[in-house]
């Protein structure tokens, strides 16, 4: 089994445990920071009408003595310590930052405002969305592209939201009476052995207390409608308009089964049923209209990730076609997932083509100014490249994709110093930034310093939450033979402090 599909049986152990919310229908065309400490939480203020509130399951103090925050802490450091390496995860920085931007915004509009969450895309067809312990949130491509409105896809995140301000988690375990861990790690088990082998799946269930999670589908039903709730409140107070979520539900009323087609009936999620649909209908109806546009990210995350699925002449043969037929929610973005497409298949020619027309009629753009950047790179033109990266970071100068793009260039090119320069210029901006340390580690190699290439390798993966191998490297830092008494000695002190870390961290 690899360590890198874990997170994906963990993805589905909430599912299983009924506190997750899922969009799974049929197959539609297809680093953030580390996880922080939580702080202590209050649950989210979702005051009722006088007949409704009394539905909700009291939370009392339980949840918090079943799945503690440093228990979620722990949890949340193991699902995305596999995440950060995942061939499953989406890792284009775009759509990271896109994603994570758009959470971020939500959650400052929740009542848990100062948590950390974390937000990460799933290589998946499925409409899917869940939420984990340790404010860990993933979403699925599939979703991302049934989305028909940035409202309908930050509906789905305020639901997700919801379930982690409102410990659905921990709600589950406290009426279960299991012993956390134990349950998690079995459940986590089964999915694993379910991915190599869908034949084995009943009878490794079976250890996992799959029979216990189907008695509580009762309970975890009034878990969705108290999500649906929260998500709402959060959704609106973000600026999104409300009622996109029961726009969205029109949607997910097409089907529930996952995509795959192995997984035994009960780890399928909870039907969207019609008392649901009324009581979000009925809500939002008292809530006032608000037209939201979309914002152009959105649809150019959306063409992007399109592109970059199945075959590429298949993408460029679809963009063409809505183009030409006039079947498409936002033209510049036809026209973006188009060149991606193209520049995919290696037609250069044709990228450049689309390039001038989205230069000529759409706003200036960080995801535009990086595609402009890698088709220079194509042309195998480094000097135009680097003047595209350096005009696209002066217009955007916080956007990683372009200083990725950048010091990779410099990288290619032989000039370590600058790719240095580039780097530690913007990492106050991303200080929990794994890539910059990878390529400060490569840098400081091809000037054949052998302390600093260590370290920074060394926090390149503690940001990518293995410390076994931040140790690691950290050690061989401390062993170099060149560097000054001043870096020997910011080594030693970090050593140290690994170490402590590593003797304090037990086993999830």
């Amino acid at each position: 089994m690899k360590r890198k599909n874990l997170f994906l049986s963990g993805a589905l152990i909430f599912a299983m445990l009924g506190a997750s919310a899922t969009f799974a229908d049929t197959k539609p065309v297809l680093s953030g920071k580390p996880y922080q400490k939580p702080a202590e939480t209050k649950p989210l203020d979702t005051s009722l009408p006088e007949d409704t509130e009394s539905e909700l399951p009291e939370l009392g103090d339980v949840s918090q003595t079943v799945l503690t925050p440093l228990d979620e802490q722990r949890i949340g450091v193991e699902i995305m310590r596999d995440v950060s390496v995942s061939d499953d995860v989406v890792q284009d920085i775009e759509v990271i930052d896109y994603l994570q931007g758009l959470g971020n915004r939500l959650v400052a509009a929740s009542d848990d405002k100062n948590q950390t969450f974390n937000f990460f895309v799933v290589l998946d067809p499925s409409i899917n969305a869940f939420a984990l312990p340790g404010h860990v949130i993933g979403v699925h491509t599939g979703l991302l592209l049934a989305t028909n409105s940035e409202s309908e896809l930050a509906s789905v995140l305020g639901h997700e939201i919801g379930h982690e301000t409102q410990h659905h988690m921990a709600r589950m375990l406290a009426k279960q009476k299991t012993d956390t861990f134990k349950n998690i790690a079995g459940i986590a088990v089964a999915l694993l052995v379910s991915r190599a082998n869908p034949q084995l799946t009943s009878g490794a269930l079976a250890t996992a207390s799959a029979a216990g999670v189907q008695r509580e589908l009762d309970y975890t039903r009034e878990h969705e409608r108290e999500a649906d709730r929260v998500g709402l409140t959060i959704m609106a107070n973000a600026g999104f308009d409300p009622r996109a979520m029961p726009a969205f539900f029109t949607t997910l009323q097409r089907g529930t089964r996952f995509s795959e087609g192995t997984a035994p009936s009960f780890l399928r999620t909870h039907p969207l049923t019609t008392e649901r649909i009324a009581d979000v209908e009925n809500r939002v109806e008292t809530m006032p209209y608000k037209q939201v546009p979309d914002s152009l990210n959105f649809q150019l995350i959306r063409a992007k990730l399109r592109a970059n699925s199945g075959l590429a002449q298949t993408q460029i043969d679809q963009f063409q076609d809505n183009i030409k037929e006039g079947r498409f929610a936002n033209e510049s973005a036809e026209h973006y997932g188009l060149a991606v497409a193209m520049l995919r298949k290696n037609d250069v020619a044709g990228a450049s083509n689309q390039l001038k027309w989205l230069r000529a009629n759409t706003i200036k753009n960080p995801l535009i100014e990086t595609l402009a950047a890698r088709i220079e790179v194509a042309h195998n033109n480094p000097k135009t490249a680097a003047a595209q990266y350096g005009a696209g970071l002066s217009l955007f100068p916080t956007h990683r994709a372009l200083i990725y793009g950048y010091a990779d260039h410099y990288l290619a090119i032989k000039q370590p110093d600058k790719a240095i320069e580039l780097v530690q210029s913007k990492q106050n901006l991303y200080p929990n930034d794994a890539y910059f340390y990878e390529v400060l580690a490569k840098a400081y190699t091809a000037k054949g310093k052998s302390l600093l290439s260590y370290q920074a390798q060394s926090e390149s993966y503690y940001r990518q939450y293995n410390l076994k191998k931040a140790v690691e490297q950290m050690e061989f830092a401390a062993k170099a033979k060149d560097g000054s008494f001043y870096e020997k000695s910011i080594v030693e002190a970090r050593l140290k402090e690994l170490k402590r870390q590593q003797d304090n961290e037990k086993p999830v």
